[in-house]
């Protein structure tokens, strides 16, 4: 009973606590958790090698990190010599065959990745030694093969060409050409040329020049001790041989006078990429590194960015905008404020980006801001420190950024003390737009007429032109005459003679087509079946299953997504009939409301535009007339979506001409199709279409 009364008491005490807080008021915030990161122990070996060990004790497993801290590094005429090299290191080692070397990495559970100046390996503690002897083999005693060096420079190659229709991908690329300069480690360019120029010896002159130990860390983190370390290093890293790399010199990157738009032409594009750039001299040990951060997370850092909830939540530009800034011991960084957008607000959304890093310039960022990234920061890096990679990464930049041993130990403390004043001073220094480069990559022909209207705080924006390689060019004409005479029939009837001719074209009943393409390192396969008689079929597979399936027989029709079947209604029955035709351009001829619009520019084609419908547009080559690409725009949740297909690689096929490579985009993702089979008048029966 006497318990019970101590309960009891004890139970009111607290009620009566509880009941004089002030819960309209919010509790202060305590200080800054103390960061408890362990110091690691160091020792050099003779050859250069600094070792540094953090004991963790928690979980039987460790980490080694091997990074090698060398100035970036001109290429030039042989640029993708490093990523040959990253790419041959790992596979085996002098004594030991590539297979036998992955055999065992995978026997032991562990992993084990190189690129050209770095390794990482992660495995279970028992497996410890075995594992630090298989990275400094690999590292030490590297297997260059002539098999495996021509696989890698096709696999580059491959990716390569890959690129060349990649909107985005080339926009990266000229981004930093332009910033930094053709002749910089980071604005060089990698293509086909420099990559065919490499030879398996650059590879191995590339090794010994820079894989060497003058400027290399090695960090060794979790479940291990300072003496065990110190053997197994001395042991096989001992042998690796003693040099300094080469030095290289290059002319600093300057931000451009004034505010410009740099705009590459990329007729292919279905949407504009834009960088809004700065070059910027930003260092981990400034003083203002943080409130930067801090200042970029408030602009574009996600979600709850201004950029974000300015071009996409209030505007609807795109589905995303965001910003990023970079540091950099060795060189100047950037600043970049991006976005995807549709063609039709190109220039709208310049001008919003220009504005919000006007306004974080000269308005103060609020409280609320200041606070929710605050505790933003805080939380990444508290959960950061679970990682053994994240605790490496620490310790070696403590080594080579010229950082206080206790810069991280502090970090949230002077996080916590970064005020709204801080933020403002270090965007006012870092994030301009008064010598900003505005790289547009994009449809010239649809975006740049609004482009060149821009006006900023009063003034017109100049517009530089650049080809895909960064190299200035003429101002592009999208208006070039189309010959006297020439009419949308004209432009049809040239077609259809360069495959075949009418005759030829109408004496098809039938035909079916078999093509795949690559979805995320997994094949797609189309099948595609018409009749002369209204019949459509087509359909989508993944791993043998059926994803999508239209199917059009006459009047009647359905399709199915992903397992679900739904009748086609009257609109989709006959907007599938537009495209049953064996070859629509027949019926085109007697449409009579298709119109022809004009030249563009179809990749370094001149073609001929026809409107088709108010949604469809096709390009025929002036030329060749063969049929380029077809352009159609639908709506979609109140947005409209373009869809783009590009034909290619016209081959024969029974006396006709047909494009054996299709490519389709739709929004920022392209599915390049590649026909392996097409039959005329034959493969095609009434069950196809039931």
């Amino acid at each position: 009973m006497k318990k019970t009364y101590i309960f009891l008491a004890a139970f009111f005490t607290i009620i009566s606590a509880q009941a004089q807080i002030d819960r309209t008021v919010m509790p202060k915030a305590g200080p800054a958790p103390e960061i408890n990161l362990s110091d690691p122990e160091s020792f050099r070996l003779n050859n250069g090698l600094k070792v540094m060990v953090v004991e963790n004790h928690k979980l039987p497993r460790v980490s080694i990190q091997l990074s090698i801290d060398n100035p970036p590094i001109l290429e030039g005429e042989k640029a993708g010599v490093s990523s040959l090299t990253g790419s041959l290191l790992g596979n085996g080692s002098k004594s030991i065959p590539k297979d036998e070397f992955n055999e065992e990495i995978d026997f032991l559970g562990t992993r084990l990745n190189f690129g050209p100046q770095s390794a990482y390996a992660q495995s279970l503690s028992k497996y410890f030694p075995r594992m630090m002897e298989l990275m400094a083999d690999a590292a030490i005693n590297p297997n260059f093969s002539k098999e495996e060096f021509d696989k890698e420079k096709n696999i580059l190659i491959t990716g390569l060409k890959s690129e060349e229709k990649d909107v985005s991908a080339i926009s990266g690329r000229v981004q930093l050409a332009l910033a930094y300069g053709k002749d910089h480690p980071y604005g060089e360019f990698t293509t086909e040329t420099t990559v065919n120029n490499v030879t398996l010896p650059d590879v191995e002159a590339f090794y010994r020049d820079y894989f060497v130990p003058a400027n290399a860390y090695l960090i060794v983190i979790g479940d291990v001790s300072l003496e065990e370390v110190k053997v197994l290093v001395e042991k096989y890293f001992t042998p690796w041989t003693k040099a300094v790399p080469p030095n290289f010199s290059y002319t600093s990157p300057k931000n451009v006078p004034n505010t410009q738009i740099n705009f590459v032409d990329m007729p292919n594009a279905v949407q504009s990429e834009i960088a809004v750039q700065n070059v910027v001299e930003l260092k981990m040990k400034d003083i203002d590194y943080i409130p930067v951060l801090i200042a970029n997370q408030i602009l574009g850092g996600g979600g709850e960015g201004r950029l974000f909830l300015n071009l996409r939540e209030d505007k609807g530009f795109t589905y995303g905008s965001y910003s990023s800034v970079n540091e950099n011991k060795y060189s100047a960084s950037r600043f970049r404020a991006t976005a995807s957008v549709r063609n039709a607000v190109t220039d709208s959304s310049v001008v919003e980006i220009l504005k919000e890093i006007d306004r974080i310039n000269t308005e103060p960022v609020s409280e609320k801001e200041l606070k929710n990234t605050k505790a933003k920061y805080a939380g990444r890096f508290i959960m950061a420190l679970e990682d053994p990679q994240t605790v490496a990464r620490y310790a070696l930049n403590i080594e080579t950024e010229d950082l206080p041993k206790d810069f991280y130990k502090t970090y949230l403390e002077r996080l916590d003390k970064v005020t709204i004043e801080d933020v403002q001073n270090a965007a006012q220094k870092h994030f301009n737009s008064s010598n900003a480069r505005v790289v547009v990559t994009g449809k010239g022909s649809d975006v740049l007429e609004n482009l060149e209207k821009i006006t900023y705080k009063s003034k017109k924006l100049p517009i530089l032109f650049y080809s895909k390689t960064a190299e200035r060019t003429e101002t592009p004409n999208y208006k070039a005459s189309i010959p006297e005479g020439l009419t949308a029939e004209d432009v049809i009837k040239k077609h259809i003679e360069a495959i075949g001719g009418k005759a030829k074209l109408e004496s098809v009943d039938s035909y079916s087509m078999t093509a795949a393409a690559e979805m995320q390192g997994m094949k797609l396969y189309l099948e595609v079946k018409k009749t002369a008689n209204d019949q459509f079929m087509q359909n989508i597979k993944m791993m043998g299953n059926s994803i999508s399936k239209q199917v059009l027989d006459g009047n009647k029709g359905y399709m199915i997504n992903q397992g679900q079947r739904k009748d086609l209604s009257d609109e989709d029955i006959n907007k599938i009939k537009e495209e049953s035709a064996p070859f629509p351009e027949l019926n085109y001829l007697t449409a009579g409301n298709i119109t022809l619009e004009g030249t563009e520019m179809v990749g370094e084609k001149k073609a001929y535009k026809l409107k088709i419908t108010a949604n469809k547009s096709v390009f025929y080559d002036a030329e060749t007339g063969l049929k380029l690409q077809e352009v159609t725009i639908t709506e979609m949740q109140g947005q409209h979506i373009q869809s783009t297909f590009t034909f290619e690689e016209y081959k024969e096929v029974s006396g006709i001409l047909f494009p054996f490579k299709l490519t389709q985009a739709v929004g920022p993702q392209n599915f390049e199709f590649i026909v392996s089979e097409i039959k005329v008048n034959d493969g095609v029966s009434a069950v196809d279409f039931e």
